[in-house]
């Protein structure tokens, strides 16, 4: 694994994505609680970035048509979105959150 530093934890607000460039891909680092992950930012159904969406009950809403990710397995739990999204393995040390983008956690191929 070739953990990356993505941002400081506290540049992810709580509740919220923020999207950043982490290797090649564009990565949103979500907070929800006291939890962080790492999922690719881009929807699988419109194309847009998932960092501009809501972060509630550990999911991300697509801004553009509403369809919900799950942030720990980066699968749809509402539509029109059917297909996963990439995620990271994730690792905060200390005051900042580092990404492993060489390693999808559900096997999912970013694009």
């Amino acid at each position: 694994m070739a953990f990356q530093r993505a941002c400081a934890v506290d540049e992810v607000p709580e509740d919220e994505a923020l999207g950043l460039t982490v290797g090649a891909y564009a990565v949103a680092v979500a907070r929800n609680g006291d939890e962080f992950f790492a999922l690719q930012d881009l929807c699988s159904h419109a194309a847009v970035a998932l960092s501009e969406g809501e972060v509630a009950d550990c999911t991300v809403e697509c801004w553009l048509h509403g369809s919900r990710f799950d942030l720990r397995t980066g699968k749809p739990t509402g539509l029109p979105a059917t297909e996963p999204v990439a995620t990271f393995p994730i690792e905060v040390r200390g005051d900042d959150v580092y990404v492993d983008t060489d390693t999808t956690l559900n096997g999912v191929t970013p694009s």
